[in-house]
């Protein structure tokens, strides 16, 4: 149990007669007057101190630590004085993040969020702060979607924080804070004479990157990442093991987004291609560290490589090779939606124009939510309109239902 100490003033007892009798201290006048004396829950003493004339301040701070080591609510008040930086920075590395998503997750912490917030205390951070900070961003024109996910970091670091019993609550998630919003930006497909285009403007090294993408959905690191040995040609399969990534600027292997593998279904025109593909260009055997740079040793037969026989840096890909194809294709290259993920989008549109359902969809482009593609791709649906008034025209009771019904006699 806790006691409240009065620095100032002791209790000493007269030997004589035995009386208790109240002498100042050789502190008496200097400092802060009461010093909070308690243990913690796991048995370590803990102080604070307050002024004179805060005697009941003092106890009342007491009794409320006491009464939350009770309810197993008790926050060491010191707790807070860490610097976001700091905290940030331990919260990174204890997140399991796959490559490019921790690259892309340093960069916005080093880049947007610790300029403006790096220094300030977890305890001292208020909405505040975090309202001046969307208006900073907001000033310096970054994009809502890169705002939105900034936010997205910021509010899992003081999550945490709260789970550490750092800080009592997250200043991110109070009504006055506004949470921005990623501007929702409707998926216009590319033609099919658009696809055709960009593929005959690649190398004839790459053009299989085009079927890989538009006739299955790969991601770009999926289309890097596949070998020869992933193709099911019995049960006309594809799996989708592995990706090719950056991490901290090595190449490494590392299982799809998410750490989900799956398995579509491989059409006949998609195998044609691979294996013309693999009659012009052999696989090549690459071996790189498996999810760190430092991690064991993979060897896989790669169906694309570089002109020197290495798995394809992304970085270089999209700067020397695809980005000219699109200039080549007179499409420009400035246009974000015009990346290699423009191919799993025209995958979907063609799927759910031919009437395939969200679920086989979610599943084969590899989402862990199907809602998640609903919202992605519900606009690309095709119309309900016309097939109800199909559907009704087409039911029995009308066929057989006489006109005289609605006769008048």
């Amino acid at each position: 149990m806790g006691h409240v100490q009065d620095r100032w003033w002791k209790d000493v007892r007269d030997p004589a007669t035995k009386e208790v009798k109240r002498v100042k201290t050789s502190l008496h006048g200097q400092g802060l007057r009461y010093r909070v004396r308690y243990l913690d829950p796991e048995g370590n003493e803990k102080s604070k101190s307050f002024p004179d004339r805060a005697k009941k301040a003092a106890e009342d701070f007491l009794r409320d630590v006491e009464s939350a080591k009770h309810s197993g609510d008790y926050r060491d008040p010191n707790a807070g004085k860490i610097t976001l930086r700091a905290y940030g920075d331990e919260w990174f590395r204890g997140m399991a993040f796959s490559g490019g998503t921790r690259a892309s997750v340093r960069s916005r912490l080093d880049s947007l969020i610790y300029p403006k917030l790096g220094e300030v205390e977890l305890g001292a951070l208020l909405p505040r702060h975090i309202r001046d900070w969307l208006a900073w961003l907001t000033s310096k024109k970054i994009a809502n979607s890169t705002r939105s996910v900034c936010f997205v970091h910021l509010s899992a670091i003081l999550d945490a924080a709260v789970d550490d019993r750092r800080i009592g609550s997250n200043p991110c998630k109070v009504k006055s804070v506004p949470r921005p919003q990623p501007d929702k930006r409707k998926i216009v497909p590319w033609t099919p004479e658009k696809v055709a285009a960009v593929q005959a403007a690649l190398p004839k090294r790459y053009r299989l990157a085009v079927t890989l993408g538009a006739g299955c959905g790969l991601r770009q690191g999926e289309v890097f990442g596949l070998s020869d040995t992933d193709i099911d040609r019995e049960a006309n399969m594809l799996h989708v093991v592995r990706q090719v990534t950056v991490v901290d600027n090595r190449l490494v292997f590392a299982p799809p987004k998410g750490g989900k593998e799956r398995s579509l279904p491989l059409a006949q025109s998609v195998l044609r291609d691979i294996d013309a593909h693999i009659r012009l260009i052999e696989p090549v055997t690459v071996t790189l560290p498996w999810k760190e740079p430092d991690g064991p040793p993979e060897t896989v037969r790669l169906i694309l490589s570089t002109d020197v026989g290495g798995a394809v840096y992304r970085s270089d890909f999209n700067r020397l090779v695809w980005r000219p194809a699109l200039d080549k294709a007179g499409m420009g290259r400035t246009k974000r939606q015009d990346g290699m993920h423009a191919l799993r989008h025209f995958f979907a549109s063609v799927l759910l124009d031919g009437g395939e359902s969200i679920k086989a969809l979610a599943e084969w482009l590899g989402h862990a939510d199907p809602a998640f593609t609903m919202r992605v791709y519900t606009h690309l649906l095709p119309s309900s309109n016309d097939r109800a008034r199909q559907i009704i025209d087409r039911s029995s009771w009308f066929a057989v239902k006489e006109e005289e019904v609605f006769c008048i006699r």
